[in-house]
Order: structure tokens, then C-alpha cells, then sequence
């Protein structure tokens, strides 16, 4: 499986397309204004605890206060007061340094937590933890036995309170460089610490890297063949970081100075816009609906113009097989979190059952985020979730349309003209006039001009007024006025 990173750097936005076999899995974008506060570290102080949540607001200095619950609280002072109540950890008006989990979305402030973590290419390090751990992705048990023995091996030589995780790219690297990497984030963490004692209440301590560095600490893996960036400042930036913490990542970065865009190369700018569209056609004719609300996102599975080949049974098998991989590509790909309902088209068999949602956790793993599936429901139904960490990216590129304010429907032109008519009889009843004049589209009056002239007539007649009326280009279908004259 050929892998590739490319980097397209547009001020002031950053966006990072991971492709796979020449397709794309994962977009990651980042604008300047719209900066992802993940990762970063602040000194906040509680406006605000609710006992009746076992949870506090506090101001980090952002637009919205931030939400910290007494669950997100370091194992340490969890330990040290061994209460379940939030009064007994915190009390308006405190001061404590948090760290950003998950960035605001919507209407929602940032999620905070008391634990810390700090990570690197190779290890988390967590100055509050009480003990170490390693990636469930490496599942040698010897290679998990020789990490756990490195990390204990350095806290006791130099006494380095917390603990560490190694992350996956840790596997089969040399302790000297494992080593090397503890003692930056030791020495990055007792900054961070001498920084917050001087800060200013409200004020970021320390701010995670950028997008295109982070890259090489995130998303490099063994397998990616080129990383490939289109700006020569952020090339010669990201080699700077490479041979300080990654070397041999080096040889894999690329400044890109073709004539054509880079996201051009798998026509990475397409697959963005159909990413934002509801409906994704399947090669084998069927289709998928995606609806995303504020509590959930619904996928529904269709045959479509899928007729099969031998019985139904075995048309709809071969759908929700393409569906699952297609499904977990997709939420990647639309960065898509928290609860989502999966609709597959009702099976008979218990083991094509079986053999959808191994497909679906199959392709799941692929995925940086962490995702947890349940069984097929008697009403055919999958539950799931995924960790969100950052807004979708329906929400980064798009906004509410101003026509119908996100609902994705107006009233017809029909049901506009009905409205009309019952507003008029409204204000004649309730006003003393002669006169008045409708504005609206030109869509309703050309129908109150044709379809609807005689209810117009009959109108005018029974309440004995004279109604004018005129279109107004600039209205929307389901705007209108009626004014008294």
C-alpha cells in the first residue's frame, strides 16, 4: 500500500491531504483564525463550579468559558482528596493551569483537564499520571516488554516523577533515542511549569506546534513514501524540526515546485467537494445519505441502482460490504464525531452480519481517532461512536445558508401564497385600510398572478380592499412583506 502526505499552505490557512493508493483519506485544515487550541496549555481561573454537574467553568482567556469536569481531573488529585464532589477540588475565583482536550464546537466552550500530557514523536510524557503504559497498536509482547523496561529504566536514574506512554512509533527505535526524547519532554515540562508561576491569569502557557510540524510527529509513519509541501519557509521548517527530533524523516520530505497545485496530483480539491455533499454514490450503484445534527450523524445504506446478480440477500451483502469501507473513509474524511447511526439494509444472515461490522472495524482501525462499535440492532441498526477533537469539516468550510438557515428546505411558493392571504385577512380585520401592497420573490408572484389570481380577485371583493402586488429580486422565496398604503 502506497502512502503519500501532501501539504498545501495558503495563508493563513494550512491543509494536510493523507493519501492512500492514490485516494484521499483524511483532511486536516487549519486556519489562522480558526486555530485548534488542542494541546494547549493555559492558566485559567474558575468563574464558575456547578456541584449539581460535578463540574466548573473556567476562563482560559477565550471568547466562551471552558468546561472542566471533576472526571478529566488528574489520577493524583483524584488520589490526594478522594472525594465525588467538585467543591472539594475547586472554589470559584481559584487559579489552576488546564489543558485543552477538545477544541469549542458549536455553541460548546473548550473541554479542559487537569491532567496533563505532553507528546513528542516517540512518547506521551504525563506529569501527573501514576504509572506508565504502551500503545495498544504495538502488539508484540516482547517489543511491549522492552518499552515498559526503557521508561522505568530512565524515571528511576533520574528521578522523573508521572509517567509515559509509548506511542506506536516507538516500536523497534534504540533506547539512546527514546532516551533523548524523555529528557526533552522533562525539561519542556519543568518550563511549562516555571512559566505558569510567572503567567498571567487567563494567558497560554504553552501553544502546540503547527499544523505542518505536527505532521512529522503525528502522522509519519513507516510506509509514507513522500511528504510532499508546496511552501518553500514551511519545507525548510519542517527539515529543521525533522533533524533535531525525526532524522530519518528527512530523506522523505519534499518541496513541491510544480506548475500544478499539489492537491492537482489525486485531485485531492473534487473529493473536498463531495465530501460536503449528503449523498455518496457506491461503484456498485448503490448510495449513502449522510444527515449531521447537533447530538448525532446518520448514515443510511441504499441499493440504489444496484440490482445484483444471483438474490436479494446476496445484492444487499455486497452493498453493505462496500458501505462499511466506504462509511469509515467517509467519517475520516469529514472528520465526523460523537454518536453515529448506521443504517444498513436489513440481512437475513447472521454471518453476513458478522462478516459487515468486521469490515467496518477493519477499515476503523485505520483511523487516528478512537472509534468503538456495537452489534447489529433488531432493527438493523449500528451504533458507534468516534472521538472528536476538532470541528468537522462541514462546519470549518461551510455555514448555515442565509435562505433557509440551515434547515436544507423552503416552504413552496404555494404555501408562501396561503400565507399571504391569511396575513391580509389578518390586517384588514385589525386596520382600517383601503389599501395594501405584497411584496415578495418573483417566484410567488408570478403564482399569485396566475395559479392564484382568482383567490386573489375573490380576496379583494369579500374584504373590500384593492391589493397590489410587486416582486422584489433581492427577497428569498419565503420572505414577503404586506404593507398598509
Amino acid at each position: 500500500m502506497s502512502e503519500e502526505i501532501l501539504i498545501n499552505v495558503t495563508p493563513p490557512e494550512t491543509r494536510v491531504a493523507v493519501i492512500e493508493n492514490g485516494v484521499l483519506q483524511e483532511l486536516i485544515i487549519e486556519r489562522l483564525r480558526q486555530k485548534g487550541l488542542v494541546g494547549n496549555i493555559y492558566k485559567g481561573e474558575v468563574c464558575r463550579v456547578l456541584p449539581g454537574m460535578q463540574a466548573a467553568f473556567v476562563d482560559i482567556g477565550l471568547e466562551r468559558a471552558a468546561f472542566l469536569h471533576l472526571s478529566d481531573f488528574s489520577s493524583q488529585e483524584l488520589a490526594e482528596k478522594a472525594s465525588e464532589n467538585i467543591e472539594h477540588y475547586l472554589k470559584e475565583g481559584q487559579k489552576l493551569v488546564v489543558q485543552v482536550t477538545k477544541d469549542p464546537i458549536g455553541n460548546k466552550g473548550a473541554r479542559l483537564t487537569t491532567d496533563i500530557s505532553i507528546p513528542s514523536r516517540y512518547q506521551v510524557y504525563m506529569p501527573y499520571a501514576g504509572n506508565s503504559g504502551v500503545s495498544q497498536r504495538i502488539e508484540c509482547e516482547a517489543e511491549r516488554g522492552r518499552l515498559r523496561a526503557c521508561i522505568e529504566s530512565y524515571q528511576q536514574k533520574h528521578s522523573v516523577p508521572g509517567g509515559f506512554i509509548a506511542r506506536t512509533a516507538a516500536e523497534c527505535v534504540e533506547e539512546a533515542i527514546l532516551y533523548s526524547d524523555m529528557t526533552f519532554l522533562h525539561k519542556l515540562w519543568e518550563s511549562i511549569l516555571e512559566k505558569s508561576q510567572k503567567a498571567k491569569v487567563k494567558t497560554l502557557i504553552h501553544e502546540d506546534l503547527p499544523l505542518s510540524v505536527r505532521t512529522l510527529r503525528d502522522l509519519y509513519k513507516e510506509g509514507i513514501e513522500k511528504i510532499r509541501v508546496d511552501s518553500k519557509e514551511t519545507y525548510l521548517r519542517m527539515v529543521e524540526f525533522a533533524e533535531t527530533f525525526v532524522p530519518e524523516v528527512v530523506t522523505v520530505i519534499e518541496h513541491y515546485s510544480g506548475e500544478r497545485p499539489v492537491f492537482d496530483i489525486y485531485n485531492v480539491e473534487d473529493e473536498i467537494s463531495k465530501a460536503l455533499d449528503r449523498k455518496v454514490k457506491l461503484k456498485s450503484g448503490g448510495h449513502l445519505v449522510f444527515d449531521q445534527t447537533e447530538s448525532m450523524t446518520t448514515v443510511d445504506v441504499n441499493t440504489g441502482g444496484y440490482v445484483g446478480g444471483r438474490n436479494l440477500e446476496e445484492t444487499i451483502f455486497k452493498t453493505n460490504l462496500e458501505a462499511a469501507q466506504t462509511i469509515s473513509r467517509q467519517l475520516r474524511l469529514r472528520n465526523l464525531g460523537g454518536i453515529i447511526i448506521i443504517d444498513f439494509i436489513d440481512m437475513q444472515s447472521d454471518e453476513h452480519k458478522k462478516q459487515v461490522l468486521q469490515a467496518l472495524q477493519r477499515n476503523l482501525d485505520k483511523d487516528h481517532a478512537k472509534t468503538k462499535i456495537t452489534e447489529v440492532s433488531a432493527l438493523g441498526l449500528v451504533e458507534m461512536t468516534r472521538k472528536r477533537t476538532r470541528e468537522s469539516l462541514e462546519h470549518i468550510l461551510c455555514e448555515p445558508c442565509s435562505t433557509c438557515g440551515g434547515r436544507g428546505v423552503l416552504k413552496t411558493a404555494e404555501s408562501i401564497c396561503l400565507e399571504i392571504f391569511r396575513e391580509i385577512i389578518r390586517v384588514v380585520r385589525q386596520y382600517s385600510v383601503q389599501q395594501i401592497l405584497v411584496l415578495a420573490s418573483e417566484q410567488v408572484v408570478e403564482m399569485l398572478l396566475d395559479e392564484e389570481a382568482d383567490m386573489l380577485a375573490e380576496l379583494e371583493m369579500f374584504l373590500k380592499v384593492a391589493i397590489k402586488i410587486r416582486a422584489e429580486a433581492e427577497y428569498n422565496q419565503e420572505h414577503y412583506d404586506v404593507v398598509l398604503l
